[in-house]
Protein backbone atom coordinates (compact mmCIF):
# COMPACT_ATOMS: atom_id res chain seq x y z
CA UNK A 1 0.00 0.00 0.00
CA UNK A 2 1.44 3.41 -0.90
CA UNK A 3 2.32 5.83 1.88
CA UNK A 4 -0.45 8.35 2.42
CA UNK A 5 -3.19 6.14 1.02
CA UNK A 6 -6.05 4.97 3.19
CA UNK A 7 -8.56 2.39 2.13
CA UNK A 8 -11.76 2.58 4.14
CA UNK A 9 -15.01 0.81 3.49
CA UNK A 10 -17.99 1.45 5.75
CA UNK A 11 -20.03 -1.63 6.57
CA UNK A 12 -23.79 -1.64 6.41
CA UNK A 13 -25.50 -0.17 9.46
CA UNK A 14 -25.74 -2.78 12.18
CA UNK A 15 -23.15 -5.00 10.51
CA UNK A 16 -20.07 -3.27 11.91
CA UNK A 17 -17.34 -1.67 9.83
CA UNK A 18 -14.42 -2.97 7.90
CA UNK A 19 -11.24 -1.05 7.19
CA UNK A 20 -7.77 -1.55 5.91
CA UNK A 21 -5.48 0.53 8.10
CA UNK A 22 -2.57 2.37 6.48
CA UNK A 23 1.09 2.07 7.31
CA UNK A 24 1.36 5.87 7.31
CA UNK A 25 -0.81 8.81 6.34
CA UNK A 26 -0.26 12.16 4.63
CA UNK A 27 0.97 13.88 7.81
CA UNK A 28 3.75 11.29 8.28
CA UNK A 29 4.20 8.16 10.37
CA UNK A 30 1.26 7.13 12.52
CA UNK A 31 1.90 7.57 16.25
CA UNK A 32 -1.73 7.76 17.43
CA UNK A 33 -4.87 5.81 16.66
CA UNK A 34 -8.50 5.66 17.74
CA UNK A 35 -11.16 3.00 17.96
CA UNK A 36 -14.97 3.17 18.06
CA UNK A 37 -16.22 -0.01 19.75
CA UNK A 38 -19.60 -1.26 18.59
CA UNK A 39 -21.79 -4.23 19.44
CA UNK A 40 -23.32 -6.70 16.98
CA UNK A 41 -26.34 -4.40 16.58
CA UNK A 42 -24.13 -1.42 15.62
CA UNK A 43 -24.66 0.38 18.94
CA UNK A 44 -21.57 2.19 20.21
CA UNK A 45 -20.26 0.51 23.37
CA UNK A 46 -17.10 2.49 23.95
CA UNK A 47 -13.96 3.90 22.44
CA UNK A 48 -10.22 3.68 22.75
CA UNK A 49 -7.12 5.72 22.02
CA UNK A 50 -3.72 4.24 21.25
CA UNK A 51 -0.44 6.14 21.33
CA UNK A 52 3.16 5.16 20.71
CA UNK A 53 5.39 5.99 23.68
CA UNK A 54 9.06 5.23 24.40
CA UNK A 55 7.88 2.31 26.62
CA UNK A 56 5.44 0.82 24.12
CA UNK A 57 1.86 1.24 23.00
CA UNK A 58 -0.28 3.16 25.50
CA UNK A 59 -3.93 2.16 25.32
CA UNK A 60 -6.87 3.93 26.99
CA UNK A 61 -10.25 2.19 26.76
CA UNK A 62 -13.66 3.48 27.83
CA UNK A 63 -16.63 1.12 27.85
CA UNK A 64 -20.30 2.02 28.25
CA UNK A 65 -23.52 0.08 27.99
CA UNK A 66 -21.71 -3.19 28.68
CA UNK A 67 -22.71 -5.96 31.11
CA UNK A 68 -21.18 -5.48 34.60
CA UNK A 69 -18.10 -7.49 35.52
CA UNK A 70 -14.68 -8.23 34.04
CA UNK A 71 -14.31 -8.64 30.29
CA UNK A 72 -11.40 -9.96 28.25
CA UNK A 73 -9.86 -7.26 26.07
CA UNK A 74 -7.57 -8.10 23.15
CA UNK A 75 -5.89 -6.55 20.15
CA UNK A 76 -6.69 -8.62 17.06
CA UNK A 77 -4.62 -8.89 13.91
CA UNK A 78 -7.16 -7.89 11.24
CA UNK A 79 -8.79 -4.46 10.96
CA UNK A 80 -12.24 -5.79 10.20
CA UNK A 81 -15.29 -6.00 12.50
CA UNK A 82 -18.21 -7.77 10.88
CA UNK A 83 -21.22 -8.62 13.05
CA UNK A 84 -22.63 -10.68 14.53
CA UNK A 85 -19.58 -12.54 15.91
CA UNK A 86 -16.66 -10.31 14.84
CA UNK A 87 -14.70 -13.39 13.75
CA UNK A 88 -13.47 -11.24 10.86
CA UNK A 89 -11.00 -9.59 13.28
CA UNK A 90 -8.98 -12.82 13.21
CA UNK A 91 -6.84 -14.07 16.06
CA UNK A 92 -4.92 -12.07 18.60
CA UNK A 93 -2.16 -9.78 17.43
CA UNK A 94 0.95 -11.83 18.12
CA UNK A 95 4.05 -10.46 16.38
CA UNK A 96 6.40 -12.30 18.77
CA UNK A 97 4.85 -15.78 18.39
CA UNK A 98 4.23 -16.31 22.12
CA UNK A 99 1.37 -18.26 23.70
CA UNK A 100 -1.60 -16.43 25.25
CA UNK A 101 -1.64 -15.05 28.74
CA UNK A 102 0.59 -13.25 31.18
CA UNK A 103 0.29 -16.25 33.56
CA UNK A 104 1.15 -18.78 30.83
CA UNK A 105 4.84 -19.78 31.01
CA UNK A 106 4.96 -19.47 27.17
CA UNK A 107 3.09 -16.12 27.10
CA UNK A 108 2.27 -13.33 26.80
CA UNK A 109 1.88 -11.89 23.34
CA UNK A 110 1.20 -8.27 22.33
CA UNK A 111 -2.56 -8.83 21.90
CA UNK A 112 -2.94 -9.89 25.54
CA UNK A 113 -4.44 -7.01 27.47
CA UNK A 114 -5.75 -6.58 31.03
CA UNK A 115 -9.41 -7.29 31.73
CA UNK A 116 -11.77 -4.34 31.42
CA UNK A 117 -13.89 -4.02 34.59
CA UNK A 118 -17.39 -2.71 34.01
CA UNK A 119 -19.32 -1.35 37.00
CA UNK A 120 -23.03 -1.65 37.78
CA UNK A 121 -23.92 1.32 35.54
CA UNK A 122 -22.31 -0.36 32.50
CA UNK A 123 -19.20 1.82 32.44
CA UNK A 124 -15.51 1.13 32.80
CA UNK A 125 -12.17 2.71 32.00
CA UNK A 126 -8.70 1.24 31.68
CA UNK A 127 -5.26 2.63 30.78
CA UNK A 128 -2.15 0.51 30.29
CA UNK A 129 0.99 0.12 28.17
CA UNK A 130 1.80 -2.86 25.93
CA UNK A 131 5.60 -2.99 26.44
CA UNK A 132 7.66 -2.71 23.26
CA UNK A 133 4.60 -2.63 20.96
CA UNK A 134 4.18 -0.09 18.14
CA UNK A 135 1.44 1.03 15.77
CA UNK A 136 3.66 0.80 12.67
CA UNK A 137 7.02 -0.60 11.69
CA UNK A 138 8.34 -4.13 12.03
CA UNK A 139 5.64 -6.18 13.79
CA UNK A 140 3.43 -3.11 14.23
CA UNK A 141 -0.32 -3.38 14.71
CA UNK A 142 -1.19 -1.31 11.64
CA UNK A 143 0.23 -3.54 8.95
CA UNK A 144 -1.38 -4.13 5.52
CA UNK A 145 -4.60 -5.56 7.00
CA UNK A 146 -4.78 -3.31 10.06
CA UNK A 147 -5.84 -4.27 13.56
CA UNK A 148 -8.88 -4.33 15.82
CA UNK A 149 -9.74 -4.07 19.50
CA UNK A 150 -12.22 -6.64 20.83
CA UNK A 151 -14.16 -6.90 24.10
CA UNK A 152 -15.19 -10.42 25.12
CA UNK A 153 -18.23 -11.63 27.09
CA UNK A 154 -16.25 -12.98 30.06
CA UNK A 155 -12.97 -12.40 31.86
CA UNK A 156 -9.62 -13.49 30.45
CA UNK A 157 -8.03 -16.11 32.73
CA UNK A 158 -4.57 -14.91 31.59
CA UNK A 159 -3.31 -18.43 30.83
CA UNK A 160 -5.50 -20.44 28.43
CA UNK A 161 -4.23 -20.41 24.85
CA UNK A 162 -5.42 -18.98 22.46
CA UNK A 163 -7.96 -16.55 23.98
CA UNK A 164 -7.88 -16.77 27.76
CA UNK A 165 -11.20 -18.65 27.86
CA UNK A 166 -12.90 -15.24 27.68
CA UNK A 167 -15.99 -16.20 25.70
CA UNK A 168 -17.62 -14.63 22.65
CA UNK A 169 -16.79 -11.28 21.14
CA UNK A 170 -19.38 -8.70 22.24
CA UNK A 171 -17.81 -5.49 20.90
CA UNK A 172 -15.26 -4.73 18.21
CA UNK A 173 -13.60 -1.68 16.72
CA UNK A 174 -11.15 -1.13 13.88
CA UNK A 175 -7.94 0.69 14.88
CA UNK A 176 -7.72 3.81 12.70
CA UNK A 177 -4.97 6.46 12.55
CA UNK A 178 -5.81 9.64 14.34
Amino acid sequence: MAVGRLMFMAGLAGLGATAMAPVAHAAGPVTRAKVALTGPDGRQLGDAKLRDTPSGLEVTVRGRGLPPGPHGLHLHMVGRCLAPDFASAGGHWNPTGHAHGRDNPRGAHAGDLPNLSIDADGRGRLRFVVPGARLIGSGGLLDEDGGALVIHAGPDDYRTDPSGNSGGRIACGVVLPG
